[in-house]
């Protein structure tokens, strides 16, 4: 008789100088099944042991705590793979975003955010690609570009893959886009495996990225 092999959970670290939110943040995971929090902490010292003891999936850490957590980051991201790091923070600029992003982190995300957003986030990671909360893509979108800037390539971009570029500044989801341009989600998902492999792209951000050195997107 043939059984079902039940998918294991994400397993979840929280790290937050602030016992509120901390509790609050691991209560909104705990109460769903397809979530593990394994560890909590509350300084960037911690966060890098409980990285590298527990390897979980997704790791949240606050950015303003005591210790230096932008190199917790760049020691969670080098020696605790396949472990993905969270930003999470209630105050902040784009400069900060840029920052951590660079140490390593995967996403940045503003506290007090819907668990929908924070859900996003997780699986965005997971799936290897960068996630920016809303309020700050578009300016951390530009940096990240220009900081980036090259030679611009010969490629060129169809209609409809100038089209979906466009819904990706504006940080919308491969269902968001489905529905602004009335196709399946599983065609956008297509056309962005497409377009990673001709922009030699390795997720979202870095196709927003080298699309806009293209001549036919300025």
């Amino acid at each position: 008789m043939e059984t079902e092999t039940k998918q294991r959970p994400i397993s979840l670290a929280f790290v937050d100088d602030h016992p509120a939110v901390l509790h609050g943040m691991t209560s909104i995971f705990s109460d769903e099944t397809d979530f593990e929090v394994i560890g909590v902490g509350a300084t960037a010292d911690e966060a890098t042991a409980l990285a590298m003891q527990y390897r979980p999936d997704v790791i949240f850490i606050d950015l303003s705590m005591p210790g230096d957590v932008v190199q917790a980051i760049r020691e969670i991201t080098t020696k605790a793979a396949p472990t993905k790091v969270v930003v999470l923070t209630a105050y902040s600029s784009v400069q900060s975003a840029i920052k951590v992003l660079d140490a390593g982190a995967m996403g940045f995300v503003l506290k007090g955010n819907s668990f929908d957003d924070l859900f996003e986030a997780v699986q965005s990671v997971l799936r290897g690609e960068l996630y920016v909360t809303r309020k700050y893509f578009g300016e951390v979108m530009a940096l990240l570009r220009d900081k980036s800037r090259g030679p611009v390539s010969e490629i060129r971009l169809n209609v409809r893959e100038q089209q979906i570029i466009k819904h990706l500044l504006e940080a919308k989801t491969n269902k968001e886009i489905a529905l602004a341009l009335s196709v399946g989600e599983q065609t956008i998902k297509n056309y962005m495996s497409s377009l990673m492999i001709k922009l030699n792209a390795r997720n979202r951000v870095e196709v927003v990225i080298a699309a806009r050195k293209l001549k036919d997107f300025n």
